[in-house]
């Protein structure tokens, strides 16, 4: 396992200062980091937009079949937020029936690389993860 030094603790802590440390109490009510990161790293924004860098584009079902378990209301208010966002685009063909198709903007894709290097370091420490909450679970009783 990493050792974390002190060194590197003090740059995280001087980054953190630098994003909050300037914000008066009365401007804290409205966090941008809050507000972006609570629309765009919810579980099911994760997943459609993990899938739509895996597949270039793709079509409203085809997201749902991918998004296992995402309702079609909950589906269809995520791909509106991404797209508001600016991380997916939606292209609409007038053919009968409509045709939908969404895929990555390359602000989505941005946002992609930085949701690998997440998932790559849960990779890495989801056994140290388990058993981290099996140890506490014992301990708990």
């Amino acid at each position: 396992m990493e050792t974390i030094t002190e060194n590197q603790k003090l740059k995280v802590a001087k980054k953190i200062k630098k994003m909050f440390g300037h914000m008066k109490r009365s401007e804290m009510e409205y966090c941008p980091i809050r507000d972006v990161m609570a629309l765009a790293s919810d579980k099911w924004s994760i997943l459609i937009i993990l899938y739509l860098g895996y597949y270039p584009v793709l079509r409203f079902n085809q997201l749902k079949k991918k998004v296992y378990g995402i309702s079609n209301k909950v589906l269809s208010e995520r791909l509106k937020v991404l797209e508001s966002d600016g991380y997916l685009s939606r292209t609409l063909y007038p053919e009968v029936p409509i045709r939908v198709e969404y895929e990555l903007t390359d602000f989505g894709h941005s946002y992609l690389q930085k949701i690998l290097d997440l998932s790559e370091w849960v990779t890495t420490y989801s056994d140290q993860i388990m058993a981290n909450r099996k140890k506490y679970a014992n301990a708990q009783g």
